[in-house]
């Protein structure tokens, strides 16, 4: 039975200071290193085939330190689909394309993007907005931080990614990987759990912490919660 793995990033050093980060492209924290190992060694018996992960830092370095402690012992690849890395980067040995796990990058799978807030304290937003304005912009389902994304507008552009390309891979059997964000999982997680609107905006997502889902007959059956 295909196999669906979502993953939130490891604390970003963004998180670890308590900014609002959105797509601003910043780095795994320590401790988001050590989630990300720790998250290795929950799936590491689990077969990977391909991976989906989003364009920013923290999701790609998430990914591929997960793969880097694998069982399965195969290199994640990045696959360029343009520019001069799709050109140049070619794979010209049938042994060497038979050893990688595929790692298809895209921002559909980008976090929510903050907006104005992107780099400002959440304490210090907070005391200038107030607390209750501050959660509206955080954990409403479709009013959008200043110049921002809402929810309702991260998941017009991530379910249709996860339908159009991760899906048809789960179809054929395979078993896929997606490194990405609280939001655009949560997006992706409230068509895979049939959540309502006000049921997305409370579901909370652990970084570094897989959730797994069976796919079978176009279903989606969600395993044990990991620790």
């Amino acid at each position: 039975m295909p196999k669906l793995i979502l993953l939130r990033h490891g604390e970003s050093m963004w998180n670890k200071n308590n900014l609002f980060t959105g797509w601003v492209d910043v780095p795994l924290s320590e401790k988001g290193i050590q989630e990300s190992l720790k998250a290795a060694e929950i799936i590491k018996k689990i077969p990977i085939d391909c991976i989906f992960s989003s364009t920013l830092n923290r999701a790609i370095m998430t990914a591929m330190l997960v793969m880097a402690h694998h069982e399965q012992g195969k290199t994640a690849v990045i696959i360029h689909e343009a520019g001069k890395l799709h050109d140049f980067g070619k794979i010209h040995s049938e042994k060497a394309k038979n050893s990688i796990v595929p790692v298809f990058l895209s921002d559909d799978l980008n976090e929510r993007m903050y907006g104005d807030l992107q780099g400002l304290n959440k304490q210090e937003t907070r005391e200038q907005f107030g607390q209750e304005q501050v959660q509206i912009w955080r954990r409403s389902y479709n009013i959008c931080p200043p110049h921002g994304e809402s929810l309702e507008m991260t998941a017009k552009r991530s379910i249709p990614y996860f339908e159009k390309k991760i899906v048809p891979e789960l179809k054929k059997g395979k078993n896929v990987f997606v490194s990405a964000h609280g939001n655009s999982l949560r997006s992706i997680m409230k068509l895979l759990d049939n959540l309502s609107d006000d049921e997305v905006v409370h579901l909370e997502l652990a970084t570094g912490e897989p959730i797994i889902y069976d796919y079978k007959n176009g279903s989606f059956i969600k395993q044990a919660t990991h620790s």
